[in-house]
């Protein structure tokens, strides 16, 4: 049988996951909570730990404090799959060939379902991206960014989902590896085409960019050398 406290969190999941509590509710406060489900203090402290840990609730303290039912299910997701990224339990093989997969429905979704608006959030990012490097800047941020507006653009909401997860650990490793002016001028230019691809509808040379941008990437993570400061330029046909 479950443990007391993990029946607790499961009932209150429960109601969440029902709507009967909405993000921005507030739970009662500990005490309520014991006397309710008839346990001690520290079951309820190791209930909403649970709940707080899965996303469900975040937990704010000071005088108007306490458990704030909340969705941050997707942003836990993205933390353990970083940590299985940090601690090598998803090799960048294995990241690669996802995010190949996710990013090539993303742009095919996007070509058909863009927006006017979206084109121009899209063209704005890669500007912004030009603008950066040509003050001899890094737009790493800028340029991940590029990918979460595609997946906006796609209209998929689980597309959406998943690049989220994906854009996390990119930045990751992005940012456990030397700043490189390099990939980012390399990365802006990439996105240029693929806009230009995606604006004329061109659908196979779209996703033609898209792999070979994201395979030039996971060369470049993979390289020891690279990292080490070796011929970066030729990796990016520079």
């Amino acid at each position: 049988s479950k443990r007391t406290f993990e029946d607790i969190s499961s009932q209150i999941k429960k109601l969440i996951l029902e709507g009967v509590l909405k993000p921005g509710d507030k739970l009662p406060p500990e005490g309520a909570l014991s006397e309710q489900f008839n346990v001690g203090r520290q079951t309820v402290r190791e209930a909403l730990r649970i709940l707080e840990l899965s996303g469900f609730i975040s937990v704010q303290k000071g005088f108007n404090g306490g458990s704030i039912v909340g969705n941050n299910i997707l942003k836990r997701t993205s933390d353990l799959l970083l940590d299985a990224l940090q601690m090598e339990k998803i090799s960048i093989k294995e990241f690669t060939a996802a995010r190949l997969l996710i990013e090539k429905g993303v742009l095919y979704e996007a070509i058909d379902n863009a927006t006017e608006k979206d084109i121009r959030d899209l063209q704005r990012n890669v500007e912004e991206s030009k603008d950066l490097i040509a003050k001899g800047k890094l737009a790493t941020d800028v340029n991940v960014a590029f990918h979460s507006l595609l997946a906006r653009a796609s209209k998929n909401t689980v597309y959406a989902l998943f690049e989220r997860a994906i854009n996390d650990m990119h930045l990751d490793l992005r940012r456990r590896s030397s700043p490189n002016f390099i990939i980012d001028k390399a990365a802006v230019r990439a996105h240029e085409q693929i806009l230009d691809a995606l604006i004329k509808k061109e659908r196979e040379r779209a996703i033609r960019l898209l792999e070979r941008h994201i395979l030039a990437i996971s060369k470049f993570y993979k390289c020891r050398e690279a990292r080490e400061g070796g011929d970066v330029r030729g990796m990016f046909g520079l």
